[in-house]
């Protein structure tokens, strides 16, 4: 393979002298073109953009001047042309370029202001077939590839809060862009090319099912930089991938400190497991600590949820995320501010649980404005050393199984709800996961552990010390319903979860001891059921 190299110095400061503006969103650009045209810079323009800034009274060249030739196909064909592209790719100080541009009648572009088809908004908004595609922007990302490359002599702007930041450089150089400036503006460029790209990318794979393709980009945007990551010595930033799911990407921020990377990742498990539970069956609340549950509950009403949430592990869910399948009203409000939390998330706030939580200033305060859809598919990604790991969402509902009887006794309808509820908790649990449930409320959860009998263990001893805090005697575990997100692969944990008290048993099933753990069921006078679904969670 050819190398090609150039060795031309790089000049540090290039002076803008003729700029190309093409944006979709025109928001600031009027007052940009404004502020180039009272600099001297010649400006040209594209479509919408020139009709834009020769209305506002400012001169302005149409491309289709430059190029001579119109723009064509609906505006598909208008800055694909040697003109514009020899413009922002000739190396000025190159003496063959330079003979080139003369013979052409090729002149250089400077600037280069292009922001692209609203693609992502179209997806988001759930447009048709055809008008998603016509939304794909070809001149705008070439032009910004073309730009970004061409960096040591042009500068490329992709985002109007970088206009200013523009003004500004070239205000303190005279009317010229350093060359440190614009290697910044290219990195930007291709990023935010490479994010649009990702998105039609997934949206085709998306719409014609292809689940591995062989090659998967994920971009996002910039949202927000962090004071730090997962802990102090990491550096973190929070990005947005533009798809519409409600949750913490997409909420509106009312109050508080601002998140942390912790905070997040917290904030959208809590959110994911309480979309579980659908407001018109019922309020619910989900309490977080470290991406696990410490407690979630349904109740009469939020504030009975909340607090019967709460009382699963008090302890525990101190600095926890609160999330909310209903409208945070005054009286849950209330309740909530009595504990040191770190985030609240709701579809909704009122007004008056809105002042209730102002109380405490640094607490967070999200609006979701919906909740997310527990069976939409979707995607989910990790990285690993070199490579990335890339999943379809784990959207199983446990009303949609076909739930098997697999002991003598079949379960009551009440064992079978506390059931159902479990299951719907285990699936947001870390492996291996326990799950202790009763009356509509988790009374024990055991998260992480190596062992699933020490999952068991550790579940029901939460349950003895919330017995304990309630002033009862008998431990909550006691008649309740247990849900394992995985087979037993012994009888072992299945026993520790019987001597803790639970007469019912959830499980995926499937282990080649099945035989042995359904004996021990039926020994011991336990209904038990396999859903034929396994919810691991690492």
């Amino acid at each position: 393979m050819a190398v090609v190299s150039k060795k031309t110095p790089v000049p540090d400061l290039v002076p803008v002298k003729t700029a190309l503006l093409s944006v979709s969103d025109k928001t600031g650009v009027i007052d940009l073109a404004q502020a180039l045209s009272d600099a001297g810079v010649r400006l040209l323009s594209t479509g919408g953009t020139h009709k834009a800034i020769a209305a506002a009274g400012l001169p302005v060249t149409d491309v289709s001047d430059v190029t001579g030739f119109p723009e064509i196909m609906d505006g598909r064909v208008k800055t694909l042309h040697p003109n514009v592209h020899g413009g922002l790719l000739a190396i000025r100080d190159d003496a063959e370029h330079a003979a080139a541009m003369a013979e052409h009648g090729i002149e250089g572009i400077d600037l280069a202001v292009i922001n692209l088809y609203p693609f992502e908004e179209v997806r988001a908004q759930g447009g048709d077939y055809p008008t998603t595609v016509e939304n794909i922007d070809i001149g705008g990302p070439a032009m910004i590839r073309a730009s970004a490359k061409n960096h040591a002599y042009v500068v490329v702007l992709t985002d109007p809060s970088d206009y200013r930041g523009l003004l500004e450089e070239l205000s303190s150089n005279g009317g010229a862009t350093r060359y440190g400036y614009r290697q910044r503006m290219a990195a930007k460029a291709y990023g935010r090319t490479a994010a649009y790209d990702a998105t039609i990318s997934n949206w085709l794979c998306e719409t014609l099912a292809i689940e591995t393709p062989d090659y998967r980009a994920i971009g996002g945007a910039l949202k927000e930089r962090m004071r730090y990551g997962e802990n102090p010595h990491q550096s973190a930033a929070f990005y947005v991938t533009g798809e519409g799911r409600p949750g913490v990407a997409t909420a509106e921020f009312l109050q508080g400190k601002q998140l942390s990377y912790n905070n997040i990742n917290d904030t959208d498990a809590a959110y994911e497991l309480v979309a579980e539970f659908l407001p018109q069956n019922g309020p619910a609340c989900a309490i977080i600590k470290h991406a696990n549950p410490c407690g979630v509950a349904t109740g009469a009403t939020l504030v009975d949820a909340y607090m019967r949430a709460l009382s699963c592990d008090a302890v525990s869910a101190f600095g926890g995320i609160v999330a909310l399948n209903q409208t945070l009203d005054a009286a849950t409000a209330t309740e909530i501010v009595k504990l040191f939390t770190e985030v609240i998330i709701a579809p909704d706030v009122d007004e008056e649980a809105r002042a209730i939580i102002a109380s405490k200033p640094n607490l967070r305060l999200l609006k979701a404005g919906g909740l997310p859809d527990a069976r939409a598919a979707g995607l989910t990604a990790k990285t690993v050393s070199g490579g990335l790991l890339v999943q379809s969402r784990d959207n199983l509902v446990v009303e949609d199984l076909q739930l098997k009887v697999v002991t003598k006794r079949a379960p009551t309808p009440t064992e079978l709800e506390d059931m159902k509820f479990a299951f719907k908790i285990a699936k947001h649990v870390k492996s291996n996961a326990v799950i202790y449930a009763k009356d509509g409320r988790s009374v024990g959860i055991g998260a992480g552990q190596m062992s699933r009998v020490d999952s068991a263990r550790i579940a029901a001893m939460k349950a003895e010390d919330a017995a304990r805090a309630m002033g009862l005697e008998a431990p909550l575990t006691h008649g309740s319903a247990v849900a394992s997100e995985a087979f037993y692969p012994f009888a072992d944990g299945l026993l520790a979860a019987i001597a803790a008290g639970a007469t019912a048993v959830i499980q995926p099933g499937g282990s080649m001891r099945d035989e042995e753990v359904i004996a021990a069921a039926d020994e011991h006078g336990v209904a038990m059921v396999f859903t034929g679904v396994r919810h691991f969670r690492h």
